[in-house]
C-alpha cells in the first residue's frame, strides 16, 4: 500500500493550513472534499477566526485535539515552520499539497518518525483511492 493510501485509510483529523477564506481556492476544495468523506477538517490560518463555518486556529499549537494530518497550502520556503509545529504536537503525517516540495523539511519530518507525502492533492489521492476500492 502506498504512504498516501495508508494515510488516507488511517487519518480522522486534518488540520489545513493555509485554508483560505475565498471558497474557490484549491484549499477550500479540498477541505469540503475531506468533510464530505468523513475527516474531521480543522482550519488554521492565523487571519481567520472562523472558516467553513468552524474554528480556525492561528497555528497548530493552538488545535486543543489531537491530529492525525497536517495538510500544507504554503509556499515551499513556509513549510518549515509548519513542520516544526506538527512535530511538536505529534501529528502522524505531513501533506505538501501539489506544487509544494521542500525536502529539508520532509527529511526533518521522516526523522521523527512521520510520513510524508510531497507535491500531491489529498483530494485527488482520496478519490483514486474511491476509485480502486469500487474497481
Amino acid at each position: 500500500m502506498s504512504t498516501e493510501s495508508e494515510i488516507l485509510k488511517s487519518a480522522h483529523v486534518v488540520a489545513v493550513v493555509g485554508l483560505s477564506r475565498d471558497p474557490t481556492r484549491p484549499s477550500c476544495r479540498v477541505a469540503d472534499y475531506l468533510r464530505d468523506h468523513g475527516y474531521e477538517v480543522i482550519p488554521v490560518n492565523p487571519g481567520e477566526k472562523e472558516l467553513m463555518g468552524l474554528s480556525s486556529y492561528p497555528d497548530l499549537t493552538a488545535i486543543p485535539v489531537p491530529v492525525d494530518v497536517v495538510d500544507i497550502f504554503r509556499k515551499p520556503q513556509d513549510v518549515m515552520p509548519v513542520v516544526e509545529e506538527a512535530i511538536k504536537i505529534k501529528a502522524k503525517a505531513i501533506w505538501m499539497q501539489e506544487g509544494i516540495v521542500n525536502n529539508e523539511a520532509a527529511a526533518k519530518a521522516r526523522k521523527a518518525g512521520m510520513q510524508v507525502v510531497m507535491d500531491k492533492c489529498m483530494r485527488k489521492e482520496l478519490m483514486k483511492l474511491h476509485q480502486q476500492e469500487k474497481g
